[in-house]
């Protein structure tokens, strides 16, 4: 988790990008193995890629919406 400021702070370019980058901070900090400023700074990107990625949810959401002429509809394979 060696990065600068202003890399870690960068937006994901894509939904599956912040989920990615996520789970290796989870991993991380999970190991037990990092330094608690490392710790911290781990939280706080992570707090921003959980922000991001609700944030990208519902704005499909929303689209769906639109699509479905205001209703949202239960979504189902068939």
């Amino acid at each position: 988790m060696a990065r600068s400021a202003a890399s870690a702070n960068k937006e994901p370019a894509s939904y599956e990008q912040a989920l990615a980058e996520l789970d290796r901070l989870v991993t991380q900090m999970e190991g037990g193995q990092l330094p608690l400023d490392q710790l911290l700074d781990g939280y706080r990107r992570g707090a921003e890629l959980l922000a991001y990625c609700r944030g990208r949810l519902q704005a499909v959401e929303e689209q769906v919406k639109v699509l479905d002429d205001g209703q949202l509809k239960a979504w189902s394979a068939e």
